[in-house]
């Protein structure tokens, strides 16, 4: 399908202060749409100004949450062009979860070029600033009139984009956690696999209550015996144990982050041995005790790294490597971000550069 596009004729002002930009706070020009209906498939694929979308009030999405998502970034490279970083993997990814939200899958290369074209129009939106980058949001929602409870028959995809910030605007600090004892974020059979909203929504509560007593993030545990750790908010976890890294093998309970096979990937090429297991609070509680677990960090698109200085559960607490990173949290960092900005050898085929469109 070939992609029409109609340029904005009222551009919008663009931040002046990208030490300023925050988390997706203002959008650029344009936006990528396409929409499906059961009897006709994925139809009229376009670029247009970024705009509200009109929906029903009985649309599905709003009632029974029929929704994913997926989250990448666009990086300045220093040679003036614009990167992307493993966007292939972001576009199967969507499609997984498509399946398990019972929804219509969309040609990856569809996906691909849809990026691409939107990027290269707004790579003016580009932000040059160390750390900083466009953050692309494609999403797929329900739409339709009916209250029926069962799939939609129609759907729109989108994709948006934000120029960001730099994660750690106050500097790479380690952060709080608690591991969550109350609440669940996903059980054996679920949706946790899936990017989905709802499993965002579902984490909120015990997010905000522990933000309220001074941690940053929360760890979840399995939903069935409270025991084995799962993910942290937005991040897969990992954990250095004597010299090993350790974290929690994929099920349907943990989303398959791009960022974590990334580092997995690193591990594995630099000669470390790599643990994909179950874990168990218990377990990281003696590693710790006996000084085999020395750090702790998280794995996502917006943080790419986050170390951990504190893991709290109960009544009972670590302290990883007295609050500073620690040097395999940083390798990981300064190696991934070097490939993401092509300043570092890619030898996975990770990383692609925005091509100049003729318009």
């Amino acid at each position: 399908m070939k992609i029409s596009i109609t340029r904005t004729d009222c551009p919008k002002a663009k931040p002046a202060d990208e030490s300023q930009l925050g988390f997706a706070r203002t959008f650029s020009d344009h936006m990528f749409v396409v929409e499906y209906e059961a009897d006709k498939g994925w139809f009229d694929p376009r670029i247009v100004p970024y705009q509200k979308i009109a929906l029903d009030p009985a649309s599905p999405v709003f009632h029974y949450a029929q929704e994913i998502f997926e989250g990448a970034k666009a990086y300045a490279l220093d040679n003036g062009e614009v990167g992307l970083f493993r966007i292939e993997d972001n576009a199967k990814r969507m499609n997984n979860s498509a399946d398990r939200m019972c929804m219509p899958p969309l040609d990856v290369e569809l996906q691909l070029e849809a990026i691409k074209r939107l990027v290269d129009l707004d790579r003016d939106w580009v932000p040059q600033s160390e750390g900083t980058s466009l953050y692309l949001r494609p999403t797929m929602i329900a739409d339709g009139s009916s209250l029926g409870a069962a799939t939609a028959s129609r759907f729109i995809y989108f994709i948006i984009a934000a120029p960001t910030g730099t994660y750690y605007q106050q500097g790479m600090k380690p952060i709080r956690i608690r591991i969550e004892t109350r609440h669940v974020r996903a059980v054996k059979g679920g949706v946790g696999r899936a990017k989905t909203g709802g499993n965002y929504a579902a984490s909120f509560r015990a997010s905000h209550d522990a933000k309220q007593a001074g941690f940053n993030e929360v760890l979840w545990l399995d939903g069935r015996e409270q025991k084995y750790v799962q993910e942290v908010g937005a991040m897969n976890m990992m954990f250095v144990i004597d010299g090993k890294i350790v974290t929690s093998e994929l099920s349907d309970t943990i989303l398959p982050g791009i960022t974590r096979d990334s580092v997995l990937t690193l591990a594995r090429e630099k000669g470390m041995e790599v643990i994909e297991d179950r874990v168990s609070v218990d377990q990281l509680f003696e590693a710790y005790e006996k000084g085999l677990l020395t750090e702790a960090f998280g794995t996502g698109t917006a943080a790419v790294i986050s170390p951990v200085g504190e893991l709290a559960w109960k009544d009972r607490t670590m302290i990883l490597n007295d609050f500073v990173i620690g040097p395999v949290s940083l390798m990981f960092y300064e190696e991934l971000v070097g490939i993401q900005r092509q300043r570092r050898e890619d030898r996975h085929g990770w990383t692609s550069t925005v091509p100049r469109y003729e318009y």
